[in-house]
């Protein structure tokens, strides 16, 4: 069956504005690819963009060892983030505007000139980064009870929602991204605890994944992107009234979220 891009991008689009989620594509068309899947994500990026919203920055998801068992593939996958998506600091979020939100919490960071593959490597990332945040990242799926492989997220923007940044920027020059340690609270009780390590050893090796990744589509990273370099630890369900605060310690300091 062929996969018809702009019918598909359609659907998450009417998703996100209706917040009723639909059938996964890969249950309907069952031999989708992820090349088909992230043209359906370009197709998407490129309707909101025509309709006046700016892309921010990209997303990686799937860095963890454990995420990529559960869905069988050996690589991250990336989603965008647009101005549309962004959420101040101690900021506000209704879950009329989700639909079955989840909390994650990332280092995020902001480039100071672009990164172009095929060949980045770690120590690019490092040059390239005008400095880092704490950051959380509301991912949401617009495919029922989030029932997904692969393609179906890479489809629906990599599961993006929100991201909220915090307001400590710290140099790259005297920090051990691998040994950064996180505490991720829900109404004031710990919920989970992550370390750098957690993402491919390395956040900025998702980063560097990242920029080699988007050289197939002839594309990179740019300065002044925001990049969320992948979830620390297990995402976390969030309801109206919860309220989630991430703790990266002395340096990156908190970073938090309300939900109404």
């Amino acid at each position: 069956m062929t996969v018809n891009i702009s019918t598909w991008s359609a659907k998450f689009i009417e998703a996100e504005k209706t917040g009723i989620g639909i059938k996964a594509p890969s249950s309907i068309v069952p031999n989708i690819d992820v090349e088909a899947a992230y043209q359906i994500q370009l197709k998407t990026i490129e309707t909101k963009v025509s309709s006046g919203q700016k892309v921010t920055g990209k997303k990686i998801g799937l860095t963890s060892e454990a995420m990529q068992k559960l869905l069988g593939v050996d690589e991250p996958d990336y989603g965008h983030l647009l101005n549309g998506m962004e959420v101040s600091n101690q900021g506000c979020v209704s879950t009329s505007n989700t639909i079955q939100p989840k909390v994650e919490a990332e280092i995020a960071f902001i480039l100071k000139r672009d990164l172009v593959g095929p060949n980045v490597t770690v120590e690019d990332v490092l040059e390239a980064t005008k400095y880092i945040v704490a950051s959380i990242e509301i991912v949401d799926s617009r495919v029922l009870n989030w029932k997904i492989t692969l393609p179906d997220t890479v489809a629906d923007n990599a599961s993006s929602g929100f991201y909220i940044l915090g307001e400590n920027k710290v140099s790259l020059t005297n920090i051990d991204l691998p040994s950064i340690q996180m505490s991720l609270y829900r109404n004031n009780g710990l919920v989970n605890k992550g370390k750098g390590d957690a993402v491919l050893g390395n956040p900025a090796t998702c980063v560097a994944w990242l920029a080699n990744k988007l050289h197939e589509y002839d594309t990179g990273l740019r300065a002044g992107e925001v990049i969320l370099s992948g979830a620390l630890s297990a995402a976390v369900e969030a309801k109206a009234g919860d309220h989630f605060l991430a703790d990266f310690g002395a340096i990156l300091g908190t970073v938090s979220i309300q939900f109404k």
